[in-house]
């Protein structure tokens, strides 16, 4: 029997992040969904969806917003935030996240986190045998 590939969102306005995002995830072995709002991915949902990654400055309902509005539903979900902006504000609010990337981010880093926080999910959900 085969495992089903994990599922990655990807939220971010910048088209051209989104496409090389998806890439990314996609060569890596990920499902990658893309949105270009936080609307957008609340509306579609998150069923079937093991990892979010989402960018915070986006028009509308921004990236610690929408974290709120997944935590609320999916507590267990783990959610990267990143940012083209370089305030430290924006560090202390990411609290509770599985993990932060300033753009532009290493590729193989953004890799390894979801990789770990994957694996995380997967040991956790193995203890209640």
């Amino acid at each position: 029997m085969t495992r089903a590939r994990p599922v990655v969102a990807v939220v971010d306005d910048d088209p051209r992040l989104l496409e090389s995002l998806e890439d990314l995830l996609e060569s890596a072995g990920y499902v990658a969904r893309s949105f270009s709002s936080a609307a957008s991915l609340l509306v579609n949902g998150l069923s079937g969806v093991d990892v979010l990654i989402t960018d915070i400055g986006m028009p509308g309902m921004d990236g610690f917003e929408l974290r709120d509005q997944v935590r609320k539903a999916h507590p267990d979900l783990p959610i990267f935030l990143i940012t083209g902006r370089h305030e430290m504000a924006d560090r202390h609010r990411a609290q509770g996240i599985s993990g932060f990337f300033r753009k532009p981010f290493d590729a193989k880093a953004l890799l390894a986190a979801v990789g770990d926080a994957l694996r995380n999910r997967e040991m956790e959900g193995n203890h209640d045998t």
